[in-house]
């Protein structure tokens, strides 16, 4: 069971400076909250110096919530419980189904609404309120948001948008995890959020750079396809620690993990969500061979069976490629068959000269989970009869029907990997902000997973 955040408390909401100004109004919020400040009934706050998230948000649906009342949150880019509970409310008023996703249905939605608003000359008010009453977020209420209640820091969030080239428009804010042990100092964190047009963000990279934490370490979360073409990744990512992505959103998953493994034989050090999602799974696998009496066996394995979720192929090309890493197999062909299952079929060859075959079906599911592509079930086993080395995986919410049947004559070791609280995106990344620099298993997996995918490019 998931611990819940302390709750946070917005010392200053979102308002509107010129880039100018930025760093003047942020230190104008810690002078009125410190400990001889305009507000002495509230606890001193101070500001955050672990390091900054640079976030790149080319979703706008955070923003299209705020400008209509729904959500009351920062603006950082992060979908959290408010922002889930912001698209219930959203959705309840609108007439569609409460999911709490950004679905395309609700965002367009959300889009005609905002364009109506502006039409009827609705503004935004100077201290940074809207003209619509903000929905009280029932069900997030007293949850914080886990990036500003684990890592108080400074957030930098980038808005790409379409339409004239404007220049930048800028909004600061500030917000405060409360902890229930009653410290009478707050470690707050700091939003940045800058709008304009892709070339108005990158004509002035320069400027966002500088706003990171002087030598503080740096991280750029970049929600969109890595484009080693695009002058605003490449300028973001020469600067920072860390560059993290999360693979379940990637629209051409082959060729898009191709260009994941290029910027990482650049040396640029990158991270991916998605990757930390296969841990469990790939714990088990582990542990199924970690018996003694199980170790020879596990040089029989020449059969693997994975099913994943329809419609994003990252974890099950990722997971493939770690056990492919750590077992020394070399890929030597990689098949698509198609049909209902989307058949993929990849030979190894074993150092000892032995071929392994693997089999990739994608499950189709009528209620697909919040991460696309999610595994659902693994199988090793041999041609080997003799051999000790079944052993099936699978999540708890699908059961191993599939890989059950498949047994034959060998009895096969069953165990279910359960769902963690730990594998949202927002815990994820927060446990990521921990960590910087390169990872070397994630690189020597995701090197297989490139030598199997350029087979068929």
């Amino acid at each position: 069971m998931a611990t819940q955040s302390p709750p946070i408390v917005s010392i200053q909401p979102p308002k509107d400076v010129s880039l100018s100004d930025i760093e003047a109004e942020l230190r104008q919020i810690w002078q009125s909250y410190g400990a001889d400040g305009e507000y002495g009934d509230f606890p001193s706050a101070i500001r955050a110096s672990t390091f900054s998230l640079i976030v790149y948000e080319p979703e706008e649906t955070q923003q299209l919530l705020a400008a209509l009342g729904y959500y009351s949150g920062p603006i950082d880019g992060i979908l959290g419980p408010r922002m889930v509970s912001a698209l219930k409310a959203a959705q309840k008023a609108y007439g569609l189904p409460r999911t709490g996703r950004a679905d395309e249905a609700t965002k367009a939605k959300l889009r005609q609404e905002y364009n109506e608003k502006l039409k009827n000359g609705a503004t935004t008010s100077t201290d940074g309120t809207e003209g619509l009453q903000y929905s009280p977020d029932l069900e997030s209420a007293g949850i914080a948001d886990a990036i500003a209640a684990s890592n108080p820091c400074r957030i930098i969030a980038l808005f790409p948008i379409a339409g004239e080239d404007r220049g930048i428009t800028a909004q600061v804010s500030a917000s405060c995890p409360i902890n229930k042990q009653g410290q009478s100092t707050l470690v707050c964190c700091e939003y940045i959020t800058l709008s304009g047009t892709a070339a108005a963000l990158e004509r002035n990279v320069g400027m966002i750079s500088e706003l990171a934490i002087g030598e503080l370490p740096k991280f750029l979360w970049w929600k969109a396809t890595p484009d080693p073409d695009n002058g605003l990744f490449k300028r973001l990512a020469d600067q920072s620690n860390s560059i993290i992505i999360d693979s379940s959103s990637f629209n051409n998953s082959e060729v898009d993990l191709l260009r994941i493994q290029a910027l990482m034989e650049q040396g640029i050090p990158l991270a991916d969500l998605n990757w930390r999602r296969l841990a469990p799974w790939q714990e088990l696998t582990a542990a199924a061979f970690d018996p003694p009496e199980r170790r020879a066996a596990l040089s029989e394995v020449d059969r693997v069976t994975i099913d994943y979720e329809k419609g994003n192929e990252t974890q099950v090309l990722m997971f493939l490629g770690w056990l492919a890493s750590r077992l020394k197999w070399r890929p030597v062909s990689y098949q698509k068959e198609g049909g209902d299952y989307d058949i993929r079929r990849v030979k190894f060859m074993t150092p000892d000269q032995r071929s392994i075959e693997a089999e990739l079906a994608g499950i189709p599911i009528a209620d697909v989970g919040e991460i696309a592509g999610d595994l659902i079930s693994l199988r090793l086993g041999s041609t080997n009869l003799e051999a000790d080395c079944c052993t099936v995986l699978c999540s708890e919410t699908t059961g191993c029907m599939r890989m059950e049947a498949g047994g034959g004559a060998q009895s096969c070791r069953i165990q279910q990997v359960t769902p963690l609280f730990d594998q949202k995106t927002e815990y994820l990344l927060s446990q990521q902000l921990q960590r910087w620099g390169r990872e070397m298993l994630y690189e020597e997996s995701m090197a297989v997973t490139a030598q199997i995918l350029k087979f068929t490019s």
